[in-house]
């Protein structure tokens, strides 16, 4: 049996599982459809974020201050109920010797959040993969996302949102680094 069939079947096992009749018209494609979107859901386990980081530049005339990318939107899933979690993070880091282009930093995020995740897990994992790779100064990772877990069952606490952070470097020694790393995290948020 190949790959794509078992999953299908297992999907239509969930179809009749949740009360449908996965032969009726309406759902004769689902199986097909469902299994597409979770190679794309979770392309993130065939991305190899140091890789995206590779190619950097040491042309950065010296620049020293804080480069930071926010409002990146990202889509990713719970590994404990396979439902969806929706949010956006702020990185940010302080130059070493190299910088890297900037939509990297974004790519990272969904080389992460393109997997099964627990938040404070990937957030920590952004973090270390940048301080990893270009050795600068210092990492700022904050991630705020609304869990579909929490809001659409359970407790049932929709607009509730996880905000989450890692601090590397002199985003974590500095407290005004840190300070105004999480300023602009913050002011993101609100947008």
């Amino acid at each position: 049996m190949t790959e794509q069939k078992a999953t299908e079947d297992a999907i239509r096992t969930l179809i009749a599982f949740s009360g449908d009749d996965p032969t009726r018209e309406g759902m004769l494609d689902t199986p097909r459809r469902v299994a597409k979107a979770y190679k794309e859901w979770f392309s993130g386990y065939a991305t190899d974020p140091k890789q995206l980081l590779e190619r950097t530049f040491d042309e950065c005339g010296g620049y020293d201050e804080m480069v930071v990318v926010d409002g990146i939107r990202f889509e990713s899933h719970c590994e404990h109920h396979m439902t969806p979690i929706l949010g956006t993070a702020t990185v940010g880091y302080i130059p070493g010797k190299r910088i890297v282009g900037i939509s990297k930093l974004a790519r990272v995020v969904d080389a992460f959040a393109k997997r099964f995740i627990v938040q404070e897990r990937m957030t920590r994992q952004i973090a270390d993969v940048i301080e990893e790779v270009l050795q600068p100064r210092g990492v700022g990772v904050l991630v705020s996302a609304e869990h579909l877990c929490m809001t659409s069952r359970g407790v049932h606490k929709p607009g509730s949102s996880t905000v989450t952070s890692a601090l590397l470097g002199v985003f974590r020694e500095d407290a005004k680094v840190r300070s105004e790393f999480l300023e602009l995290g913050r002011e993101a948020s609100r947008r």
